[in-house]
């Protein structure tokens, strides 16, 4: 027989506050046993404290909560281990990564390199027709949704026989943090038009005038770069005329994270200086 307790009481019981766990409910996470119709007034099975103790463990590491799901809603054993090995090993690179800044900070603090450490140049960009294929992402998505990207962009050259003519890039064509979702263009200069393909299209990629800088070493430190462009931009008195580039100079394959070269470009309307 059920043993039933207040949404509040059951809140103290698991250290769950109750705000999380009304969202489990919509999500259909962590289901009250009875819900009264007439007040909404949840009510929870003690039951269901293990359940509750399971999301609180993996949410306090950070799971993701469809993650989750799929670890709770199954017996088997060793799809549970496949998802926290997953998790795992998402940490670690997490970990790896805020070393890595760490240790780019202890270089600034030490100051063996300038906090600036860029040179703009202006350019001329002439017209270049690229394979190309457009993605929504997130923050969180984005180097994953980008190494899937050019997957596909990779693939269905293969498949046509067409082999690329420059660097790949990307041209964001929204502003992706914290907060906002946008899309993303992959591209691969190609010296002709490609036949339909339902992954992915070719188009004449603008040219114009670039604020131009090169980024040295790993990706996730190419904030600093877009920073400095923008910056120089505004105090040259020019006005950003279009989505920034990003050209991938080297292949990640064949250096080190410390040797990557990534050029950003801005169109701008050069009128002024």
């Amino acid at each position: 027989m059920a043993q039933l307790m207040p949404i509040g009481r059951f809140s103290k019981m698991t250290r769950l506050s109750v705000k999380a766990l009304r969202l489990y409910d919509d999500m259909g996470l962590l289901t009250p046993e009875v819900v009264d119709e007439a007040s909404g007034y949840r009510y929870y099975d003690i039951a269901q404290a293990n359940t509750a103790e399971a999301i609180r463990v993996l949410r306090s590491v950070d799971m993701p909560l469809d993650e989750i799901r799929s670890v709770i809603d199954t017996n088997d054993r060793d799809l549970v281990h496949k998802h926290l090995v997953v998790h795992r090993d998402r940490l670690a690179e997490r970990l790896a990564t805020h070393e890595r800044m760490l240790s780019y900070l202890e270089d600034l603090i030490d100051q063996k390199e300038g906090i600036m450490p860029y040179e703009i140049e202006i350019m001329t960009s002439e017209p270049q027709l690229v394979a190309a294929t457009r993605v929504h992402t997130n923050l969180s998505q984005i180097g994953e949704d980008i190494g899937t990207g050019f997957g596909t962009l990779v693939g269905a050259l293969g498949r046509l026989q067409i082999q690329p003519a420059g660097a790949p890039l990307i041209v964001y064509h929204d502003v992706i943090d914290e907060e906002t979702e946008g899309d993303i263009e992959l591209c691969v200069p190609v010296a002709s038009t490609i036949a339909e393909d339902p992954d992915v299209y070719s188009r004449e990629l603008e040219g114009g005038t670039m604020a131009s800088t090169v980024h040295r070493g790993p990706y996730h430190e190419i904030g600093r770069a877009y920073h400095t462009v923008t910056h120089w931009i505004s105090d040259h008195g020019h006005e950003i005329a279009g989505p920034p580039r990003e050209t991938y100079l080297n292949d990640p394959q064949e250096v080190s994270e410390e040797e990557l070269l990534t050029r950003v470009d801005f169109p701008i309307n050069a009128d002024a200086e």
